[in-house]
């Protein structure tokens, strides 16, 4: 049988390709903005110094970079997007270094404004916050002054400043240690095939249909962490010394609290998020024990819950087939959410649909302010997820469109804490749509169990995740040394919590909490399960409600940054200061394992 090879980037059609030309029409169009863009860096100079001349100075400080940097970003975005088309293409490879290294000499010569500005003395600053000519950057200023008492002296903050390379080191060991020099050697899976052993190949080996291969996997992949255990838990020690060394020069109480800051998060969000998981763990339990049924298992180990109870459904999606199903799923959106989503999936070309050589795996959505809000799929007609995928990217890409539309390019950019949310309200949707459609009791519990498992995967393990990171982090607080032992028994004392009495917990698994990249980069993962929480929460307000609900949720789409997180969440319905809205997620979590349990 002919081995079927991957087209090459040429030979796609066109009316499968996205459309850049929002961006830029042309190749030879990028290279004269972008030397246009280059020479502006050095007006920058201009500017040293005179911050406090005036707020009309300041003023026209904050108008040039923040023209500049919308340009950059256009730039950015168009090479980015060139690069995912064909990541072999050395061509589009030296167009994005060519950018970054421009990018890079920019934040160098911009690095000034906000020090200078923070150096400006409270009542002086309370003078250019209520300046007519301010008027526009006035909460982009206040947000900045929140960090005044958290800014050191010039001298002080040069001092932080070159120590940055070296506060990644331990970052940096770790991903060297496990990308590079770690090997886990092969395995056969259960076609007998001999495959490389890996952190990609690892996922693959555990949703084996084959007991034997996911146990295989799991004791050889972690054999080769125990050999290493002692190095990885002094990278992620220092890790952790580091946020804390970090908070305390800048005067905050805490590392968590120091993360928390820019997006005005009180810990209690952070605390009551991990209260609400504890308070519904029996639910996961009693999934588990579901799984271990349906799966014919005397016992339930870790290996064995990755891999799907049922298998995927025979269904087949074409591109456009799959786009009405999406749009139709969508529908209480509204006529302009769907009307624009559909041309944008088909006529207006936001979407890079299949596979082809070289090109990015994965999915992506890229939205910029002055072009569409470009999607990367690889899309396969016969795997139901892609469709999921599809719908989840298109959140984004919505959410893009109507923050680009409605807001100034200074607070279009949503910020990470709700990234998640309108994606993944898509994904309820969608979910319900085929639900209420499915035609027999197998497609219903392949759609519920998918659900059970993107609630588990990204509530539950996240907040066990940042339940970690909330302890160590106090511990080093603390005083007390963060040795291997040390990790491990709080990690297994997790494990024992948010998997139950009747898991067989493998000694190995201790070893997971010094593999998790996110750990370098502390206080992240929370915002995956309340993002989802809000997106559960408020896909019930809409679905439930009117045009008031409805009204709400689109204006939180139409806001960008303009308001901090929470506010932008609590204006749409939810109040993740509440514990209401991860319960309300939970619950239905709950819901879905009791139906579950009676269709198996």
């Amino acid at each position: 049988m002919a081995t079927k090879k991957l087209p090459l980037r040429s030979k796609v059609k066109t009316a499968d390709t996205w459309d850049l030309s929002s961006l830029f029409a042309s190749d030879e169009e990028w290279e004269t903005a972008f030397t246009k863009w280059q020479k502006k860096i050095k007006k920058y100079d201009s500017f040293r110094g005179t911050l406090g001349d005036g707020p009309a100075q300041l003023a026209k400080l904050l108008k040039f970079d923040s023209k500049f940097d919308q340009e950059g970003e256009r730039l950015g975005t168009y090479a980015f997007l060139k690069t995912a088309e064909d990541t072999a293409n050395s061509d589009y490879q030296r167009m994005v270094g060519r950018y970054m290294n421009a990018a890079s000499n920019a934040g160098q010569a911009a690095s000034y404004i906000r020090p200078e500005i923070l150096s400006l003395s409270a009542a002086k600053l309370k003078k250019y916050l209520a300046a007519k000519e301010l008027a526009h950057y006035k909460l982009s200023l206040e947000r900045l002054v929140r960090y005044k008492p958290h800014t050191l002296t010039d001298n002080e903050e040069k001092l932080l400043a070159m120590q940055t390379e070296m506060a990644q080191a331990a970052g940096q060991a770790f991903r060297q240690l496990t990308d590079a020099d770690m090997k886990f050697g092969e395995l056969k899976n259960e076609k007998g095939d001999t495959i490389e052993l890996g952190h990609s190949s690892f996922s693959a080996f555990l949703n084996s249909p084959k007991r034997d291969v996911r146990k295989k996997a799991f004791q050889q992949f972690y054999a080769e962490f125990a050999d290493h255990e002692n190095t990885l838990a002094a990278t992620l020690s220092g890790s952790i010394q580091r946020d804390v060394y970090n908070a305390r020069v800048r005067n905050f109480e805490s590392a968590r609290e120091a993360s928390l800051f820019s997006d005005d998060v009180p810990v209690s969000v952070y605390d009551n998020l991990i209260d609400a998981v504890h308070g519904k763990l029996p639910a996961v339990y009693k999934y588990l024990d579901v799984r271990r049924r349906k799966m014919k298992l005397k016992d339930i180990h870790h290996y064995d819950t990755y891999v799907p109870v049922l298998s995927e459904l025979n269904v087949t999606h074409t591109w456009k087939q799959a786009v009405k199903k999406v749009v139709e799923s969508l529908e209480p959106l509204g006529d302009e959410y769907c009307r624009v989503l559909a041309d944008g999936l088909s006529d207006a070309r936001w979407c890079d649909r299949y596979p082809n050589k070289g090109k990015r795996s994965g999915a992506f959505s890229s939205g910029s302010f002055d072009g569409a809000p470009y999607i990367l799929m690889n899309y396969q007609p016969d795997v139901l997820n892609h469709v999921f995928t599809l719908t989840h990217e298109a959140g984004h890409s919505m959410h893009s469109y109507y923050s680009s539309k409605h807001q100034p390019y200074e607070y279009y950019n949503y910020t990470i804490f709700v990234a998640e949310v309108a994606s993944t309200f898509n994904e309820e949707l969608l979910g319900k749509y085929l639900l209420d459609r499915a035609k027999s009791d197998k497609e219903r519990a392949y759609l519920v169990n998918r659900a059970i498992d993107d609630i588990r995967g990204t509530i539950i393990r996240q907040t066990m995740f940042a339940e970690f990171e909330k302890i160590t982090h106090a511990l080093a607080e603390a005083g007390e040394p963060l040795t291997l032992e040390c990790l491990k028994q709080e990690y297994h004392k997790l494990l024992e919590l948010y998997f139950g009495p009747d898991f067989a917990l493998d000694p190995e698994l201790d070893l997971e909490c010094l593999r998790i990249p996110h750990f370098y980069s502390a206080f992240y993962v929370y915002k995956y399960a309340t993002g989802m929480s809000a997106a559960i929460a408020l896909s019930k307000r809409v679905l439930e409600g009117g045009q008031q609900e409805l009204t709400d949720y689109l204006n939180f789409l139409k806001g960008g940054c303009s308001k901090y997180p929470l506010d932008l969440l609590r204006d749409a319905g939810v109040d993740m200061e509440k514990p209401e809205p991860v319960q309300t997620a939970l619950e239905h979590f709950e819901s879905l394992v009791d139906q579950l349990d009676e269709l198996l």
